[in-house]
């Protein structure tokens, strides 16, 4: 995650000695002062609030009608989901989706059921496995011909094609016919962006193929969504008002939340006191909102953005500053956690220390008055397992040692720091979180490795030049390169195979019954699709690539037009 170094010269703190460093020049922060304070344009009036109220239980009486028209029920779910607004009737989708799985997977009536189309069933399909139910792929099949290939009669079906398509990245290990799937639709829609006339379609094609659905920010989706929904036949204006009211209202709520954090911030000083460090307080706030955005998860977010700006400082430190007799003086400060550590550490450290330590006690104090004291044991555990994995990069390069691939990645999976981003998204969210809940994540499920392989892997592909240009420690490529004696691309095509394969263990855990609620296991799956968007092409989080920047402008900046 490093940029290109410079060499800059700093005085140790016990000596005149002075020592060379190399210090990344990341790009200063694009939102300046932005954020500190907040023009006073807030929706949450009492004639808006009342006005949504209304909305939403007209869409509530919508949702609950009796179904006697599947396919209106399946699109107008998928138009609430789509739209981002349905943290609102989570109890009423499940309970419609259960029935209608019900009807469709219990149903004597064979001849009803088959004459459905590829959009029907597709679309059936997903928003099923969506919501955990396990339904067989092999309702696919009909679709095929005698040689068992995919009807070239369905080419021209550009909706049924597309849902096709969305179905099929909720695949698991073994569905061949889901893979063969995703390739016969991957290779139409990709013809379609060159071939067809319909801006319209050329638009809403290229998006999918760039952000299907199952690995789409559901905040991100919703804004984009918002603009085309009155082109979809299903079209419902009472939903779209509903959902522009309720987008803006969210979005002025996050805006205050911002404003608290980037007070936070800029008490630090990070800019000038740490100089070397990203200063990326409004994007990781950003990716904090990819991994909830719902309102009752204020308090979670608060937590979650401010570790993730001093796991980003830490990161730092290591990666581009600190000498390592300095990084091993803050390692076992940090396995200490104790205060008077402090006065062990250079003057830089003892900043970001005292920082650490700081956030630290706001979590023990609100945990403290929630009764969940017990949950702080697990957040300190998590950091202190996050710095000794950094370390332990640190002797690597220190020592020049290059390990083997599988002892690489038994470390880089700790140091991309998903499972102590997992552990701490659990710390502020309510009851919904057990004893149990932490005990699963320090198990390392298989979840949360998929998490931190999609992390890790996809992180290393776009990165592994600048790290090293910076000096940086050897990454998985270079690793698996000496190893297995192979080339840059084949180690890219390996990567993203194990890639492909951690998204089907992430849709398998994500399937009934599940090991904790689902609720905790979306936090898992948003961490990998944040990694999604800003891992892709880029590292958009260092470079503040396109994707990024758009992101938060059209989340945080511009409200949605009613």
């Amino acid at each position: 995650m490093s940029l290109p170094v410079s060499t800059s010269s700093a005085q140790t703190q016990n000596s005149n000695s002075v020592v060379n460093r190399p210090t990344a020049n990341y790009r200063p922060s694009l939102w300046g002062d932005r954020f500190l304070s907040l023009a006073n344009n807030s929706m949450e009036t009492y004639g808006n609030l009342e006005q949504v109220q209304k909305l939403k239980e007209e869409v509530q009486r919508m949702l609950m009608a009796p179904v006697d028209k599947p396919l209106q029920k399946l699109e107008l779910i998928d138009a609430i989901q789509r739209l981002g607004v349905s943290y609102h009737f989570e109890s009423e989708i499940d309970s419609v989706l259960q029935e209608i799985h019900k009807y469709y997977y219990y149903n004597e009536d064979e001849q009803e059921i088959s004459g459905h189309g590829l959009y029907t069933v597709a679309l059936r399909f997903r928003l099923l496995r969506q919501q955990g139910y396990n339904i067989p792929s092999d309702v696919f099949n009909k679709f095929k011909d005698s040689k068992g290939n995919f009807r070239e009669s369905l080419i021209d079906d550009v909706r049924g094609i597309l849902c096709l398509y969305e179905a099929s990245h909720m695949r698991v290990h073994g569905e061949d016919i889901l893979d063969e799937a995703l390739d016969f639709t991957t290779a139409r829609l990709e013809s379609m962006v060159t071939a067809d006339s319909n801006p319209s379609v050329v638009a809403q094609v290229s998006r999918a193929l760039q952000r299907p659905l199952r690995k789409c920010l559901p905040r991100l989706e919703a804004r984009h969504y918002l603009s085309i929904y009155q082109e979809s036949s299903s079209f419902n204006e009472v939903l779209l008002n509903f959902a522009k009211l309720d987008f803006n209202i969210l979005q002025g709520q996050h805006q205050k939340e911002l404003v608290h954090l980037s007070r936070w911030w800029k008490d630090l000083n990070i800019p000038i006191e740490l100089s070397f460090a990203r200063d990326r307080l409004v994007e990781l706030y950003f990716w904090i909102l990819g991994v909830y955005f719902e309102p009752q998860y204020a308090l979670a977010r608060r937590i979650l953005t401010k570790i993730a700006c001093m796991l980003s400082i830490i990161d730092d430190a290591f990666d581009s500053y600190g000498t390592f007799e300095e990084l091993e003086l803050f390692t076992d400060a940090v396995k200490r956690w104790d205060i008077n550590c402090i006065d062990q550490l250079p003057q830089y450290m003892k900043l970001i220390y005292k920082a650490l330590l700081d956030v630290y006690e706001e979590i023990e104090e609100e945990m403290s008055k929630e009764g969940r004291f017990y949950r702080v044991y697990y957040a300190k555990e998590e950091m202190k397992n996050q710095v000794q994995a950094y370390f332990v990069e640190a002797k690597w390069l220190n020592e020049n040692y290059v390990p083997t691939f599988e002892e690489y990645m038994n470390n880089a999976l700790v140091s991309c720091a998903y499972s102590t981003m997992t552990t701490l998204s659990f710390v502020g969210m309510g009851d919904i979180v057990t004893k149990e809940a932490f005990d699963w994540v320090f198990s390392h499920p298989r979840m949360v490795k998929a998490a931190e392989i999609i992390n890790r892997l996809m992180d290393d592909i776009v990165s592994t030049e600048f790290e090293q240009q910076s000096g940086h420690v050897v990454t998985g490529i270079e690793c698996y390169m000496k190893q297995h004696g192979v080339s840059k691309q084949e180690v890219h095509e390996e990567f993203q195979r194990q890639i492909v394969n951690a998204w089907k263990d992430m849709n398998e855990e994500l399937l009934k019954p599940t090991q904790v609620p689902m609720p905790l296991l979306l936090r898992i799956l948003n961490l990998a699709r944040v990694m999604d968007l800003l891992y892709k092409n880029e590292d958009a989080y260092t470079h503040l690539g396109g994707v990024l920047t758009e992101g938060v402008t059209s989340l945080l900046v511009d409200p949605v037009l009613l």
